[in-house]
């Protein structure tokens, strides 16, 4: 992917990306240091990949797929997330929405396939307990997409933290001390793709 970085004296506290005619223009302060430039363009590229991987999967699709090939609850809806680093996937029982990490956009396809499983057998049971298991170990991958996640973690557990909730809002985050700020989701508009807005240093980036 083609980068092109645009340095503002008026830019003081964000960092923006958006893709232009196949470009990947990046917006930063101009005071930024070389190092923290090419970290928020490393940033950038990834989300936007992850961005153009997850485009190419219809989740609606593989969830209503999924859900009947194995007897299990549809979602009333599903999507993908891009603020989810500690969960693959989560879900809120109560009303029926699955959230899915888009990490998992550019992984095999099994691997995604599990994780929804995963997320509808909470449709059905809450907890982690052995009738949850047994509604996910229908999935003939179970196993095998645990190791891979467990593999790609680094942890024990391959569901990580609980994964049955009702989860807050995209946020994206200061890269100074780690604030959470709010920020758009990504749109397109006019041929462009927009990453959404990062808050920068309020003093070290000026």
């Amino acid at each position: 992917m083609d980068v092109r970085v645009v340095r503002s004296a008026r830019r003081r506290k964000t960092v923006q990306a958006r893709l232009v005619d196949g470009c990947l223009e990046v917006r930063i302060p101009a005071r930024m240091s070389e190092r923290e430039e090419a970290h928020w363009v490393e940033q950038m590229q990834r989300r936007f990949l992850r961005q153009a991987d997850a485009e190419r999967i219809d989740l609606d699709r593989r969830a209503t797929a999924l859900a009947r090939r194995y007897d299990l609850p549809a979602p009333s809806s599903i999507r993908w997330v891009s603020n989810q680093r500690h969960r693959w996937g989560s879900c809120s029982p109560w009303n029926g929405e699955i959230r899915i990490s888009d990490r998992l956009a550019g992984w095999p396809v099994w691997v995604l396939d599990y994780v929804i499983v995963h997320e509808l057998a909470h449709l059905r049971e809450a907890g982690h307990g052995p009738r949850f298991q047994a509604l996910v170990d229908r999935y003939p991958r179970a196993e095998r997409a645990r190791g891979f996640l467990i593999a790609k973690s680094g942890s024990a557990d391959p569901d990580g933290v609980d994964d049955v909730d009702d989860v807050d809002p995209v946020v994206e985050v200061n890269p100074v001390d780690r604030r959470p700020v709010p920020a758009p989701a990504p749109a397109r508009r006019r041929g462009r793709l927009s990453a959404g807005v990062a808050e920068a240093p309020r003093l070290a980036f000026g």
